[in-house]
């Protein structure tokens, strides 16, 4: 899953701060992947097609120079003038740059808009306890807290005259203040003047209650680690963490381990370098290789050797403990689920879980495993469980956990770069997904929890069904854009019994047909994430056009002409990559490196004549 190369800025930032930098050979392999990810204009972009970010750009300039590259030199020369040319300079950073350049002595931490521990020493029942955010958020904040309280910094001010041709801006005139360039969410007027309190609480703060808030944050961290065996939940909150526990020398194992798990997040090739991923991707990937491998026409006894193998990976890694400790006022079961990576990153998620699940049921049901090789029974249930425990009122399905918060938090995005950042929701997808797994168990286990789980799928069918537009469509949140909706959201209407003939599944293959472009294929522009509505972009694009074969197969079927044509399209462009095809975060785009290779896969497996496992 390919970012930018801001964690991996962060990862060389955080290692030298702690006395632990890249040195040699891996520091020249880290600015190859640097000189690799630019952009023309010598800026960095918040993704692989993004024209440049300050945030970005900013934090690669500091970690180049760290690693040895000299201020003349062609990377740091061209990223500092492209720097230079932005209106007000780094005055401009979302205020998660501000805060990364404020802990090296690079800006006025009275610009950075306030991050109080103290918050956490709130009830339970205020709406704005930190404990309600998304998980990504929450801890990130909580290594910002303790950060932001210490006046934690680092002194790299000899970098300051590069960054500041004219001198310093009086920072406190610039806390609101965000680029075009990195801007996504204005924060609302009405935020202000609480945060310019919490300012001033913060010159004159209460010293027991702030120590009492930091040894409550350092406790919620320390626990995190128990669980993820030191990854933590990324990189992005990892590098953090490393940077608030290296203050306390009592933790200096605990900072060593930390810098140790980015190891888990690294990828390395001749082309790009060394790089740090914001994660891994390897169940998702298997879950969805198994569906493809599972349709393909040339039948489990051909390719049953790379079903079994991939089966035995999904079977190995599903989450076998709880963690539950680590979140002691929400205690959520993580017992049955799989992660994004694998069960050493102990973050199980409820889509994941659901592809797993579905992909292990479709080999049973294809008999591609044999009996004495496959997971028992009480772990299927399991899985099943920990689906239902991700439910939400509105019977839609979140991601890590079920919400906590109101969806109103995100009017206090602390970042102004992402959007959707502060609230674990119900998702079209991920609704999607875990009615496909709780179909087939139901299925394959009629007498098995029967009610609870009957129950669940029609809540997330209801869900579905008041998510989708008057057009036909649906918004994703986790894919580009309507296409990858559609795709989800029909696969999981169908799971869950609605007809092909049912008029919301008609509207979604009219839209999507409508949709198809003059060659067979379709493509998205990733900028509908950012508008909210669909785009159509330059050129027809692998994934999306088997995203909308799949989808109109469970509809119209395989033999309609528009079918027909996206598998003459996909057949016809075997081996092409096509553009990002993932977000997080509402703004960030991904590249999922495997889906150009599954999902056409998948769709041409559907489409064949031949009987899928035949």
């Amino acid at each position: 899953m390919v970012w930018c190369p801001v964690v991996t800025a962060q990862v060389v930032i955080a290692r030298h701060c702690v006395g632990l930098p890249f040195e040699g050979d891996e520091a020249v392999r880290v600015l190859a992947h640097f000189r690799w990810a630019r952009n023309a204009n010598g800026s960095f972009g918040l993704h692989p097609e993004h024209a440049g970010s300050l945030f970005v750009t900013a934090l690669v300039y500091v970690a180049a120079r760290l690693l040895g590259a000299d201020e003349d030199d062609a990377l740091c020369a061209a990223a500092r003038g492209w720097l230079h040319e932005q209106p007000d300079g780094l005055a401009g950073l979302p205020t998660w740059g501000k805060f990364w350049l404020s802990l090296l002595g690079l800006y006025d931490r009275y610009g950075v808009r306030p991050v109080l521990p103290e918050l956490l020493q709130l009830p339970r029942v205020v709406p704005v306890h930190p404990f309600r955010l998304y998980c990504h958020t929450r801890y990130i904040y909580l290594a910002m807290g303790m950060l932001f309280a210490r006046r934690t910094q680092f002194d790299l001010t000899e970098l300051a005259g590069e960054l500041y041709p004219n001198g310093r801006p009086n920072a406190s005139r610039f806390r609101y203040h965000v680029a075009e360039t990195d801007l996504h969410h204005a924060v609302p007027f009405v935020v202000c003047p609480a945060e310019w309190l919490m300012s001033g609480y913060d010159a004159i703060h209460h010293g027991g209650v702030r120590r009492r808030a930091l040894a409550r944050c350092e406790d919620l961290i320390l626990r995190e680690l128990v669980a993820t065996d030191h990854l933590t939940l990324s990189p992005v909150n990892g590098t953090l963490v490393a940077l608030a526990l290296h203050e306390n020398e009592d933790h200096r194992n605990n900072v060593l381990r930390v810098v140790e798990g980015f190891e888990y997040y690294r990828f390395e090739d001749a082309e790009r370098g060394l790089r740090y991923s914001g994660g891994r991707t390897r169940t998702w990937d298997t879950a969805f290789a198994l569906e493809a491998l599972l349709a393909s026409p040339l039948g489990t006894r051909d390719i049953g050797k790379a079903i079994r193998t991939g089966y035995r990976f999904l079977a190995e890694q599903q989450m076998r403990v709880s963690v539950a400790a680590r979140d002691p006022l929400f205690p959520d079961t993580a017992t049955g689920g799989w992660c994004l990576g694998d069960a050493r990153q102990a973050w199980p998620v409820s889509d994941c879980t659901a592809e797993a699940l579905a992909a292990i049921l479709s080999a049973h049901s294809a008999d591609a495993i044999p009996l004495g090789e496959r997971i028992s029974d009480a772990r299927l249930l399991e899985a099943a469980r920990f689906i239902l425990s991700r439910q939400n009122a509105d019977g839609g399905f979140g991601s890590y956990e079920r919400a906590r918060g109101h969806r109103w938090l995100e009017l206090l995005n602390p970042s102004e770069m992402f959007t959707n950042c502060m609230t674990d929701r119900s998702y079209v997808e991920c609704t999607a997904s875990c009615l496909v797994a709780l179909a087939r168990f139901r299925d394959a286990y009629p007498h098995t929890e029967n009610g609870p789980i009957s129950r669940a799928i029609a809540r997330g069918r209801n869900f579905l069904l008041k998510e989708q537009y008057e057009g036909g469509q649906w918004h994703a949140a986790w894919g580009i854009f309507c296409t990858y909706g559609a795709f989800q959201a029909v696969r999981g209407l169908r799971a869950s019994g609605v007809p092909a003939s049912a008029e919301p599944l008609q509207r979604a293959a009219n839209w999507l047909i409508a949709h198809q472009r003059a060659d067979g294929g379709w493509g998205e522009d990733w900028r509908g994430c950012l508008e909210q509505r669909y785009i159509e972009g330059r050129e027809s694009q692998p994934v999306q056009t088997a995203w909308a074969v799949l989808a109109l197969c469970e509809v119209v079927g395989r033999d309609h002409l528009s079918v027909r044509r996206g598998a003459e399209w996909l057949a016809a462009h075997a081996g092409e990559h096509g553009g990002v095809n993932g977000v997080f975060f509402g703004t960030a785009m991904l590249d999922y490196r495997l889906y150009p290779v599954y999902f056409p896969c998948w769709a041409l497996g559907a489409t064949s004549p031949a009987e899928p496992n035949g």
